[in-house]
């Protein structure tokens, strides 16, 4: 008997959770937006390049300070004994 009263107590709960499940509204999926697609991939070529150069330009100080010091006699390329 008191199985019987859970059985009947647990069709009727998942009875109302399939009920209240149906009028849930799900987000309709859309297409992708072109334009909105273009601008954010320019968007992060710009950044990507823009690191790139300044990577770049980094390095080409330092190379330039290389060899000023290099020309001034400050330091040399051959090592010492």
């Amino acid at each position: 008997m008191k199985s019987l009263i859970l059985a009947s107590r647990f069709t009727r709960f998942s009875k109302r959770s399939e009920m209240a499940g149906l009028g849930i509204a799900h987000a309709t999926l859309k297409g992708p937006n072109v334009v909105k697609e273009i601008l954010i991939g320019i968007t992060l070529g710009l950044c990507a390049g823009g690191l790139w150069k300044m990577h770049h330009w980094n390095e080409q100080r330092k190379v330039r300070a290389f060899y000023d010091m290099l020309e001034k006699g400050e330091i040399g390329v051959v090592a010492e004994e």
